[in-house]
């Protein structure tokens, strides 16, 4: 019965942006950040803007007046555009802050790792994000690398609007790609995500597996539970944060 009704909700999904946010809000721990406990000193509680744009993206609501961003794009009553502004500062700070929730989950799991290894680059020179100092599998150090993907973008909605994950998916193939010369003596895993919250195959494994390696050193049984909704929370606050950075604050105007 249930499976009925999401199918009747998605076929009357009106546009792309609508049918796109509702494959996403329904991919596995996409919504992980709704069972989190608001504990403030494990960094999982939201404040209430925060929670007002999750919530609002979720359902596609209008969430605030049209506007045009400091990059000169104008911005529809949905909000979307800052997450994927280029111009947006939350999208470098969610970069650095996912990296170092895995790297301290690593950490967790008994794992040392190092961020952004010196000595270890692709042929354009740029380096991943981590790289474990200890064999991950197969006798295989693991080096890996963030990207979050924005699952409403105009670029990506002809394949969100059909495919859960999509966005995470191209995502994921075009870092294989690129770190391709590092996968032949590394487990190198792209670490792949979107806006609205859906993982690629290969992330949602890594995280199963980081989640079952941490629970085998602490003993409890909720360790992947745990890292999925520090995850899911994280991607939420910085949604807001790039929400923010659609809008020309006081201290940007030239006095």
């Amino acid at each position: 019965m249930l499976a009925a009704d999401i199918a009747t909700v998605q076929a009357e999904a009106m546009d792309n942006h609508h049918r796109a946010r509702l494959l996403a809000v329904a991919a596995p721990h996409a919504g992980d950040w709704l069972h989190a406990l608001p504990i403030s000193n494990c960094g999982l509680r939201l404040d209430d803007e925060t929670i007002r744009v999750a919530v609002g993206y979720r359902l596609g609501l209008n969430i605030c007046q049209p506007h045009q961003c400091p990059c000169g794009t104008l911005v529809d009553s949905r909000g979307t555009h800052g997450l994927s502004c280029k111009r947006s500062a939350g999208r470098i700070s969610r970069h650095h802050h996912l990296n170092d929730l895995v790297w301290r989950a690593l950490h967790r799991a008994g794992v040392p790792s190092t961020k952004e290894p010196s000595g270890l680059s692709r042929t354009d020179g740029k380096r991943p994000d981590g790289l474990t100092l200890i064999p991950w599998q197969s006798g295989k150090n693991l080096v890996w690398d963030v990207t979050v993907a924005d699952t409403l973008a105009a670029s990506h909605l002809p394949t969100t609007a059909r495919l859960m994950g999509g966005a995470a998916e191209n995502a994921h193939a075009l870092k294989e790609a690129k770190y391709s010369v590092l996968a032949t003596t590394y487990n190198f895993i792209p670490i792949a995500c979107e806006t609205m919250g859906p993982l690629s195959s290969g992330a949602l494994a890594f995280f199963v597996d980081l989640g079952r390696r941490i629970t085998a050193v602490s003993g409890d049984p909720r360790e992947s539970a745990f890292l999925f909704q520090r995850l899911s929370i994280a991607i939420q606050r910085f949604n807001c944060v790039c929400f923010k950075g659609s809008f020309v604050l006081p201290n940007d105007i030239d006095e």
